[in-house]
């Protein structure tokens, strides 16, 4: 969901991708009608599938900034990044790791999609130019802290 997000609210300023550290090899349907409901095309979304050593490796994309989401990649080591990027966490509750009804289902990806949009427009708003790479990394991590 931040991948399609930041791809549209970014509007080029930003190519965000979406990788795990256990990817399933399916876009979760729940995540699709969040993106859907939002007014995100759906187009050109790949499978959360994509590991994440697909962005460590020598022709990896660059990247500016890594940001984790899941709550459960906070523990895990992640792998070297190439071109150091100023990293964060931003932990959400995993909402594919939901059970229940379809309807409690959704509305868990509906809370998480809300606190995802709420803390890319703080980033969004962020005068990224005029901030060192310190700066940038505290106001980073400050977004993960706050509560959505």
């Amino acid at each position: 969901m931040a991948e399609a997000m930041l791809n549209v609210a970014g509007k080029g300023r930003f190519k965000a991708f979406s990788a795990g550290s256990h990817p399933t090899g399916e876009v979760n349907h729940f995540a699709l009608e969040q993106i859907k409901s939002i007014g995100h095309p759906l187009v050109n979304l790949r499978s959360n599938g994509k590991s994440w050593g697909e962005f460590a490796g020598p022709h990896a994309p660059h990247m500016d900034f890594v940001v984790t989401v899941c709550d459960r990649a906070a523990g895990e080591v992640c792998p070297f990044w190439p071109g150091q990027p100023t990293t964060a966490h931003w932990g959400f509750r995993d909402p594919a790791a939901v059970t229940g009804t379809d309807q409690e289902i959704r509305h868990v990806f509906a809370q998480v999609c809300r606190e995802i949009k709420t803390r890319l427009d703080i980033f969004l708003s962020l005068p990224i130019s005029k901030l060192d790479k310190i700066a940038l990394k505290r106001e980073m991590d400050r977004i993960g802290g706050s509560s959505s």
